[in-house]
């Protein structure tokens, strides 16, 4: 960005209010053509065929996540598993070594090439789940240990592939492109479901559901080798002059960092509840199904028709929640600045009361429970692209990897790596204390009974998403500062709750604060300017 010297003297020197207004419609300005010029450079047809890929490849990562989840039934009885813990440790395991390897790869995406990472990766995770399907059923351990590898392929890849979509778009073309990108979480969830149930039955052995993935993954792998080009990190912000600091130091700033902080912690809710739901929503609907009296179907029908029709109602319920989500957020922005943590907070506590009115009605009407889940998640779909917006917004390009990185551990910790184990702990906790374990009726109740701690933990994530919206604006504009002058804020925000919807104004401190970096960056610009003249 270059200045006329008397129009950065005028900036410089000026201490009145209108001085604030002019220097932010000058950054404002600057930023909006420094935008359409990135635009319009990234919107080249390389860049949305890796937008493309990074598509293909997340939607095999949660197809594959989800396929046994639509098998489950089968492999406890393959396996001989005699509770709905040990089923719950199959997703735990894989969430586990996903997460607690999600930093390691995060390290090495912001130092290394992050297409060779991702690729690497996606074809050891094909190759993990292939040999998984030919476990024997007296193996069940080594089955497990399969799946938990699973995620160290996962793990290179969901940590890197966002910040490789941020270094080709910008603005209202990145939000978009990550509406794009996580439309692969509710239609891959779904795709589990459905071909994995479909393919178990069509082959007569649910093995097979898991042989699908692999070779679509070996092609997505030649695909990243063959077309993807790795972008300079920073490139589509103009933050290219910015350099990889040590990894304590990155994440001393990430643990210090309020928006990104409160926005993991709802995130850590909403990972909570798909986790919960993404293994024993499917269970669950079939025991109500057949406890009811006027059931006449087998149980293997019952249980093919419960994992298609709930994986059609998530690809649907996700694609409509995530376009929602980004085009509601994309409508508030000009008008309430934090509109992407108030859309995940207030869409995350409208789907509590939905949800539970889909656990309490499964057993009286079927139809009705349907309804209710895809209201549900909907509503909880909304925050799928938001989350990764406001990370990319708040943290600077060479920090990205480690953050994502850092709020998948932490959310993957607290949320759906503990959830699907927790709730069938519960679900026995009940039936033992109820004392007539072994009916499928008991098993029933006592599954509804812990299904219920879904609706809390939404609304507790709603409350941690209104609370990161009073701290988002500063946030943005401090990760801005440092993208175009790496100068850092002089003061934090104050805690005003009128600006969590941002129609009041900045208090008298906040203005002088912003105010004092804004002059700061441009001194930074002039000088470089004078020192560009002079070695000229």
């Amino acid at each position: 960005m270059k200045l006329p010297p008397d129009q950065l003297e005028i900036l410089i020197q000026d201490d009145k209010a209108a001085e604030y207004k002019e220097v932010c419609k000058e950054d404002s300005d600057d930023s909006d053509a420094s935008s359409t010029e990135s635009e319009i450079q990234c919107s080249s047809h390389r860049a949305f065929f890796t937008l493309t890929i990074m598509l293909f490849a997340n939607l095999l990562n949660y197809m594959d996540r989800y396929t046994i989840a639509g098998v489950l039934v089968k492999v406890k009885s393959y396996y001989r598993l005699e509770s709905e813990a040990q089923a719950g440790l199959l997703q735990t395991a894989f969430i586990l070594s996903y997460m607690v390897l999600s930093p390691v790869f995060g390290f090495l995406g912001d130092r290394f090439s992050r297409k060779a990472i991702m690729a690497v990766g996606i074809l050891f995770w094909s190759l993990i789940t292939l040999a998984g399907s030919f476990v024997p059923a007296d193996k069940f351990w080594l089955f497990l240990l399969m799946r938990a590898l699973v995620g160290v392929g996962e793990a290179s890849y969901s940590t890197i592939a966002p910040t490789i979509i941020a270094d080709l778009f910008v603005k209202t073309q990145r939000t978009k492109a990550l509406s794009v990108f996580y439309f692969a979480i509710p239609v891959g969830s779904g795709l589990g479901y459905i071909v994995g149930s479909n393919v178990a039955e069509a082959m007569g052995s649910w093995q097979w559901s898991l042989r699908v993935t692999p070779v679509l993954g070996i092609i997505c792998t030649a695909l990243i080798c063959l077309v993807v080009r790795e972008p300079p990190r920073g490139a589509a912000e103009g933050g290219t002059h910015l350099h990889s600091t040590s990894w304590a130091a990155d994440l001393k700033h990430l643990f210090k960092h309020k928006t990104f902080l409160l926005s993991t912690a709802g995130f850590t809710c909403v990972a909570f509840v798909a986790g919960a739901l993404a293994l024993w929503a499917p269970t669950y609907v079939y025991y109500s199904i057949m406890v009811q009296p006027n059931n006449l179907l087998p149980s293997n029908e019952v249980e093919a028709h419960v994992s298609l029709v709930f994986g059609i109602v998530t690809c649907v319920a996700g694609f409509v929640g995530v376009t929602l989500g980004s085009s509601l957020a994309a409508y508030l922005r000009p008008r309430v600045k934090n509109a992407d943590p108030l859309v995940c907070g207030f869409g995350l506590i409208a789907s509590a009361p939905f949800l539970f009115l889909s656990i309490y009605m499964s057993r009286i009407n079927t139809a009705a429970t349907w309804v209710f889940i895809f209201i549900g998640e909907t509503f909880l779909s909304l925050n799928w692209a938001l989350v990764t917006d406001i990370l990319l917004a708040v943290i600077i390009p060479t920090r990205r990897s480690t953050a994502e990185a850092v709020q998948i551990l932490v959310s993957h910790a607290l949320g759906d790596a503990g959830s699907p184990y927790l709730v069938g702990a519960m679900s026995d906790m009940f039936a033992k204390a109820r004392g007539n374990s072994g009916f499928l009726f008991e098993d029933y109740i006592t599954l509804q009974y812990s299904m219920y701690a879904c609706c809390f933990v939404c609304v507790l994530g709603g409350g941690f998403f209104l609370t990161c919206a009073i701290f988002f604006d500063f946030d943005r504009k401090t990760a801005n500062l440092a993208i175009k002058g790496n100068v850092a804020p002089s003061c934090a925000p104050d805690i005003n709750l009128s600006r969590l919807f941002r129609f009041g104004t900045y208090s008298e401190r906040n203005k002088q604060c912003i105010k004092r970096d804004h002059r700061r960056v441009i001194r930074s610009i002039h000088e470089s300017n004078r020192s560009a003249t002079s070695s000229s």
